[in-house]
C-alpha cells in the first residue's frame, strides 16, 4: 500500500489496501484486501494495518507514552487507569533503584491520584498493560491542569519531530506534557493555562487543515 494513504480518515466499508499483513485491527480481511470495520484514521506498518477509532477508549501499542493516574496502590505494583478498556499495571522494580518489598513502601513513590508518564512495556489481549518508567523524562507529573483529546488527533497535536507541542509550549509559556492515550497535562500560570485550553480545541477541530503550525500563533490571538 502507498504510504500516503497511511494517516487518512476511514469510514465502514472503505478500502484499505490489499497484502500479507499479519495483525490487523478495526478492519475485515476478504481475500487479500482489508476494509474498514470503524471510523478512524488508517495507520500502517511493515506487517500491520489497523483503524484507530475517532471515539472510544484508547487501545495499548508497545512503546506509546501515555499519561496514567494511579486508582491503585498494591504490594508490588501500581495499577493506573490510562483511558482504555483495561487498566495498565506498573511493577514496583521499574521505580525503585533495588526494590525490596519488605523494606520500599510503594505510597511512598507513587500515592492514590498520582499522574505518572510511561511507556507501554508489554501489551496482552483482554489483560491489563504492562508499564515502564525506563525513558527520558518519564515518572510522576508533579502537578498540572488535565485535558483531555480524541487519541486520533494526538499526533496532530504533537506535530512533526514535536513541532506542533514545540510552538504551543512557546506560545503559551506553559509546560505540556501529552500521553498518546489522549491525556494532556499542562503546567503554567492560569493565563497560560487558557491558552494551552484554547490551543487544545484548534487542534480538535482543525486537525484536518494543514499548516496548522504555522496558523497556530494568529490562532491563539
Amino acid at each position: 500500500m502507498e504510504d500516503d494513504k497511511a494517516g487518512r480518515y476511514v469510514l465502514p466499508g472503505d478500502f484499505l489496501g490489499s497484502g500479507e499483513y499479519k495483525s490487523w485491527a478495526n478492519a475485515i480481511k476478504i481475500g487479500d484486501k482489508f476494509y474498514a470495520t470503524r471510523v478512524g484514521v488508517l495507520e500502517m506498518g511493515e506487517d500491520r494495518i489497523r483503524v484507530i477509532p475517532m471515539s472510544g477508549p484508547y487501545i495499548p501499542k508497545l512503546g506509546d507514552v501515555v499519561i496514567g493516574k494511579v486508582i491503585e496502590v498494591m504490594p508490588v505494583a501500581w495499577t493506573l487507569d490510562i483511558n482504555s478498556f483495561f487498566n495498565a499495571f506498573l511493577p514496583a522494580q521499574h521505580a525503585f533503584r533495588s526494590f525490596d518489598p519488605e523494606r520500599d513502601e510503594l505510597s511512598n513513590k507513587f500515592k492514590l491520584g498520582d499522574l505518572i508518564l510511561a511507556s507501554i512495556a508489554k501489551v496482552e489481549r483482554g489483560r491489563d498493560s504492562m508499564l515502564s518508567l525506563d525513558g527520558e523524562g518519564l515518572g510522576k507529573i508533579e502537578e498540572g491542569e488535565v485535558f483531555r483529546i480524541s487519541q486520533v488527533k494526538v499526533p496532530r497535536l504533537i506535530g512533526k519531530k514535536g513541532s506542533m507541542v514545540q510552538k504551543i509550549e512557546e506560545l503559551t509559556g506553559a509546560q505540556i506534557f501529552v500521553g498518546q492515550n489522549g491525556i494532556i497535562v499542562a503546567k503554567g500560570p492560569p493565563e497560560s493555562i487558557t491558552k494551552v485550553k484554547r490551543a487544545i480545541e484548534i487542534v480538535e477541530t482543525m486537525a484536518h487543515m494543514s499548516g496548522l503550525t504555522d496558523k497556530m500563533e494568529d490562532l491563539l490571538r
